[in-house]
C-alpha cells in the first residue's frame, strides 16, 4: 500500500486542522501506522452474529430465556465441540450451567459429592465454550466484555496454547487455585456471562416491548443493561412513551389496554404509579354496573379471585369511557389528522340506546354512560379532570418510566438501516397503486411520503417528549405521538381505523373491521420491496426488509419469507395472546457471518422448570441464505467506518511525512 501520494498535499492542507485534532490521539508515525495495520486485521475478521426480535409485548420469561440461550446457538456451539464426548445429559447440564449459572449452581453443589471435582472438569469445558464464541473478535474486544475481577485470567486461558507444554502446569494451577481460594462460583458466573455476551455481537428489537404481557419493565431493564441494543418503536411501545411525555389520551390507553389484559401490576408495581385513584373513581359510578363487555382477558396462569376482576372490569369501562372523551379532544384540535369518523360519542342515541354508523343504527350491549352528558359528550366532569391531573402526575414522576422511555429515545427509533437491511415495524405507508402515500403533516398542510414521512415524525414525536421551552410545540408533539399509536396513516399502525368503542359496545362484527394499509398487499411483490429500498438508499439486490407487527399465521399456512426473501415478518407470537392464531412462540432472526436464519420457537414452560428439569425451548431453524464467501467486518456497516478511519489515518501519516504535522515524540 503506498501511504505518498503527490497530489495529496493541497488537500492535506485544506484538512489540517482536522488532523491536527488527529495527531493529539496518535502523536507518531508509528502510533497511526499501528492503528492502521490494527484495523486493517480487524476488517478481516469474521462478521459479528446480529439476533432480530419483535413484538416481545411483555413476556420477560421467554424473552430473557432466548437471549440467554442466544436462540439455540449456545447448545449447538456445545455440541459442535463436545458431540463426540459427552452425553445428550450432559450437554443439557452445560447449556443450563451457561444460561442460569447462579441459580444452577446452587442446585448442583447441593447434590454434587465431589464439587471440587465437578468444578474442574466444569471449568475446563466453559473456557472451551468461551474460547470458541470469542474466536471471531480482537483480543481488545474480548477484553472489554470481561468481568473486571477476572478478566485477566480468563484472559489467560483463553489464550492457552494446547500444544504448549511450558504453560501447562501454569494453566492447571490457576484452575487449581480457583477452586482452593473458594471462587469457583463466581468464576463460573462470570464466565458464563462473557460466553452469553459474545454468542450475540448485537441485539435488534424490531418493536413491541409493551402491553399484553407481565413483564415489559423486566424487559426493560434487562435492555438497559445489555451490551449492544437498538430499538425499532412499535406502535405499542410509542403509546407508552406518550404517557411518559404527558399525553393524557396516551395515559388512558395505556391503563384501559393494561386492563384489559389483566395486566395492572406492570403499571403499579412496575413502575409504581397508583391505581387507587381510578378504582375509586370506577367505584363510585361503575359500583351497580356489572361491566361485562369491560372483564378483562385473563391468561391461564394469573389467578385472580372474583372481587379483583369485578374491581378491574369497572376500572377498565371508567377509563374506557375517559380515553373516548380524550381522544375526542385531540381529534378536534388536529382536525388535519382526519379522523373525524373516530368521533362516536355524540353519534349515540342515549334514550334509544343505539349508535348510528355510516346511516346505519347499532343497538349498543351497553347503555350505561352515568359520566356523559348527552348535550356536550365529550365534556370531562369534574371528577374525571381530577382523576386524569392525578395519573398524570403519577405517570411524569414514575423515575423508573422515566428512566426506560429515555432509554427508548436513546437506543430508538422509527427505523433502522443496518448492514444493508431495513428496520421498522408497521409499514410504509401505500396507495393502493403501489405508491408512497402523501401525508399531510401539521397546520401548515405539507405532505410527506417515504423516508421523509418517517424522518419528519420522528423529529415530531421526539419535541413531544423532550420540548421544555414551547408548550404547544410539545402538545402537539404528544398529539402526533397519539395519532402513531392509532392513526389511518401512522407507519406504526398500518390500519385505516382502531375500532375500539365498536368492539366493546357493538354486537355486529363488520363494525370491527379494520382494513390494513395497502403496504400489506404489496408484502409479496419484490417490486414493491425494491422500490422501499431505493427510497432508503438501499442496493436491492443484497437488502431486506425486517418486519414485526402482524403475526404471521403459520397454522394457516401463512410464511413469514415474503417477496422471494426480500420481506422477512418476525413476529411469531411471544405473546401468549397471539400463540393460538400463529402456532408458535416467536421468531429470531439470525444474521451471522455465514448467511441469514430464521429460529421459531416453541412455547416456553417457565424459568423453573428451565433451571430445576433442564428445559430448554426447543427452537427449530430453517436457512434463509447462505453467504458464498463467509462476510468479514469489512462487508459491514462497521466496517465502512473503519475504512474512513483508516483513510484519515493514512492522510495523518502523509502530513507527518511531508512535514505538514510534527511527531509529538
Amino acid at each position: 500500500m503506498s501511504y505518498i501520494k503527490e497530489n495529496y498535499t493541497d488537500n492535506l492542507e485544506n484538512e489540517l486542522r482536522y488532523l491536527k485534532l488527529l495527531s493529539k490521539q496518535y502523536p507518531t508515525i508509528a502510533d497511526a501506522c499501528i492503528e492502521i495495520i490494527n484495523l486493517q486485521a480487524i476488517l478481516n475478521l469474521p462478521k459479528g452474529t446480529e439476533h432480530f426480535l419483535s413484538d416481545i409485548h411483555g413476556e420477560y420469561e421467554p424473552f430473557i430465556h432466548v437471549l440467554k440461550n442466544a436462540s439455540g446457538v449456545i447448545k449447538r456451539k456445545i455440541q459442535d465441540i463436545f458431540g463426540n464426548s459427552l452425553m445428550e445429559e450432559e450437554i443439557k447440564s452445560l447449556a443450563t450451567l451457561i444460561y442460569y449459572p447462579e441459580q444452577k449452581l446452587e442446585l448442583i453443589i447441593k447434590k454434587e459429592k465431589n464439587i471440587e471435582d465437578w468444578y474442574k472438569v466444569t471449568l475446563y469445558r466453559l473456557i472451551e465454550v468461551c474460547r470458541r464464541v470469542s474466536s471471531k473478535y480482537t483480543r481488545s474486544k474480548v477484553r472489554k466484555a470481561l468481568p473486571k475481577d477476572f478478566a485477566y485470567i480468563i484472559e489467560e486461558l483463553l489464550h492457552e496454547e494446547s500444544n504448549n507444554s511450558n504453560k501447562e502446569r501454569y494453566y492447571n494451577e490457576i484452575i487449581k487455585t480457583i477452586i482452593n481460594i473458594g471462587r469457583s462460583k463466581e468464576f463460573i458466573t462470570a464466565i458464563c456471562k462473557v460466553i452469553q455476551d459474545l454468542v450475540i455481537d448485537r441485539l435488534h428489537i424490531v418493536g413491541d416491548i409493551f402491553d399484553r404481557g407481565p413483564g415489559a419493565d423486566i424487559i426493560m431493564d434487562t435492555l438497559i443493561n445489555y451490551h449492544s441494543v437498538d430499538i425499532q418503536w412499535g406502535n405499542h411501545d410509542i403509546v407508552w412513551m406518550g404517557a411518559a411525555a404527558g399525553s393524557e389520551a396516551c395515559i388512558a390507553t395505556v391503563i384501559r389496554s393494561s386492563a384489559r389484559y389483566g395486566n395492572l401490576a406492570t403499571i403499579e408495581d412496575g413502575y409504581g404509579i397508583s391505581l387507587l385513584p381510578l378504582a375509586t373513581f370506577a367505584i363510585d359510578f361503575y359500583g351497580n354496573d356489572e361491566c361485562l363487555e369491560f372483564k378483562p382477558i385473563i391468561e391461564n396462569d394469573k389467578n385472580y379471585s372474583d372481587k379483583e376482576i369485578n374491581i378491574i372490569s369497572k376500572m377498565h369501562k371508567a377509563i374506557a369511557i375517559i380515553q373516548f372523551k380524550l381522544e375526542g379532544a385531540v381529534i378536534k384540535r388536529r382536525p388535519y389528522f382526519s379522523m373525524e369518523d373516530r368521533l362516536l360519542l355524540d353519534k349515540i342515541n342515549y334514550e334509544k340506546g343505539t349508535i348510528n354508523l355510516n346511516g346505519k343504527e347499532y343497538k349498543l350491549k351497553d347503555t350505561n354512560f352515568p359520566t356523559i352528558d348527552p348535550k356536550d359528550p365529550y365534556k370531562l366532569i369534574p371528577e374525571e379532570i381530577e382523576l386524569i391531573e392525578k395519573l398524570k402526575s403519577s405517570f411524569l414522576n414514575s423515575e423508573k418510566l422515566q428512566r426506560h422511555v429515555s432509554f427508548l429515545f436513546a437506543k430508538g427509533s422509527l427505523y433502522l438501516k443496518y448492514n444493508s437491511n431495513l428496520l421498522y415495524h408497521g409499514c410504509i405507508p401505500l396507495n393502493d397503486d403501489g405508491t408512497f402515500k402523501k401525508v399531510r403533516i401539521g397546520a401548515s398542510g405539507k405532505e410527506y411520503s417515504g423516508k421523509a414521512l418517517l424522518d419528519r415524525l420522528e423529529i415530531i414525536v421526539r419535541e413531544g417528549y423532550f420540548h421544555k421551552d414551547n408548550p404547544e410545540a410539545k402538545l402537539y408533539g404528544m398529539d402526533m405521538i397519539w395519532y402513531l399509536w392509532n392513526g389511518s396513516c401512522s407507519p406504526l399502525f398500518g390500519k385505516d381505523k382502531m375500532t375500539t368503542f365498536e368492539r366493546y359496545f357493538i354486537e355486529d362484527k363488520e363494525t370491527h373491521i379494520e382494513k390494513k394499509n395497502h403496504y400489506f398487499d404489496l408484502e409479496d411483490d419484490e417490486k414493491a420491496c425494491n422500490m422501499i429500498f431505493e427510497e432508503f438508499g438501499l442496493d436491492p439486490k443484497t437488502s431486506h426488509i425486517i418486519n414485526g407487527h402482524v403475526p404471521v399465521k403459520i397454522k394457516k399456512g401463512e410464511s413469514p419469507i415474503k417477496a422471494n426473501g426480500k420481506l422477512l415478518v418476525i413476529d411469531g407470537g411471544f405473546s401468549k395472546a397471539y400463540q393460538s392464531q400463529t402456532g408458535i412462540a416467536g421468531y429470531t432472526l439470525i444474521y451471522n457471518s455465514y448467511g441469514l436464519s430464521l429460529v421459531s420457537h416453541e412455547p416456553f414452560e417457565s424459568t423453573q422448570k428451565a433451571i430445576e428439569e433442564e428445559k430448554d425451548i426447543l427452537s427449530t431453524r430453517v436457512i434463509l441464505e447462505t453467504e458464498v464467501e463467509r462476510m468479514r467486518v469489512a462487508d459491514t456497516d462497521i466496517g465502512k467506518e473503519l475504512k474512513l478511519q483508516i483513510e484519515d489515518l493514512e492522510k495523518l501519516l502523509n502530513a507527518y511525512r511531508t512535514g505538514l504535522i510534527k511527531e509529538q515524540i
